[in-house]
């Protein structure tokens, strides 16, 4: 499974804040303790020491460059702003997942589904906290593309139109009930239209999630660009 193109952006003072890692103390200068009046006019003030950075990167993580995000945002793949990705060390395949959100600030949640490539990313505050495989409608039933706020949550669902099947943690994306929800995530399996994603995994989003956050499912395919 490959991994879909997506952007990242610039870091707001507010996020910042909310990471705790802004710096907020002035620089104490060491040494000397002349100040600027003291300096002949003859002699040129030393340097000042380079300023610590004052977000340090999260581990784990790769940062995409400005490139990236043009490129991911011009063939119509992002509609948000992101700032890292999770980095996944090996290839992902059916049932596997990776959750980490250490160090990622409390802010607004968002969900991009790639049905080409088979991955779901979850992000916050702009940083990509969960990515897994997923399974998607069969060619009859097939899971529909576009933006989708969560209509409603729901831990113990089961579905009302195919034989009472256990949808742990559904969340609804359409009125004719379209959602993502744990499924057993195998090769050769598909849903009837819903996105399937590993229980464990669906337990993590149902908690990271609200009422009203986006989804954003795309056929993977780049938009054609006009001559």
């Amino acid at each position: 499974m490959r991994r879909g193109l997506i952007a990242v952006s610039v870091v707001s003072a507010a996020i910042i804040i909310a990471a705790g890692v802004y710096v907020t103390r002035a620089n104490r200068e060491r040494g000397s303790a002349r100040t600027a009046q003291d300096v002949s006019p003859h002699e040129k003030p030393p340097n000042p020491a380079p300023k610590p950075d004052p977000w340090p990167p999260l581990k784990g993580r790769i940062a995409l460059s400005d490139d990236q995000v043009s490129k991911a945002e011009a063939a119509g793949l992002i509609d948000k702003p992101v700032k890292s990705l999770l980095k996944v060390t090996s290839p992902m395949t059916y049932g596997d997942y990776l959750w980490n959100d250490t160090g990622v600030p409390a802010g607004p949640a968002w969900i991009r589904v790639d049905l080409k490539s088979q991955i779901m990313s979850v992000f916050r505050s702009g940083h990509e906290i969960g990515t897994a495989v997923i399974l998607y409608g069969a060619d009859g039933l097939p899971t529909p593309t576009g933006k989708f706020p969560i209509l409603a949550k729901m831990k113990d669902h089961r579905s009302a139109t195919y034989g009472d099947a256990p949808m742990p943690y559904t969340l609804r994306l359409t009125n004719d009930g379209v959602s993502i929800h744990g499924s057993n995530v195998r090769w050769g399996f598909a849903t009837h239209g819903c996105v399937g994603v590993p229980k464990d995994f669906a337990a993590k989003i149902f908690g990271a999630v609200s009422v009203g956050d986006e989804v954003m499912i795309v056929s993977g395919e780049e938009k054609r660009r006009s001559t």
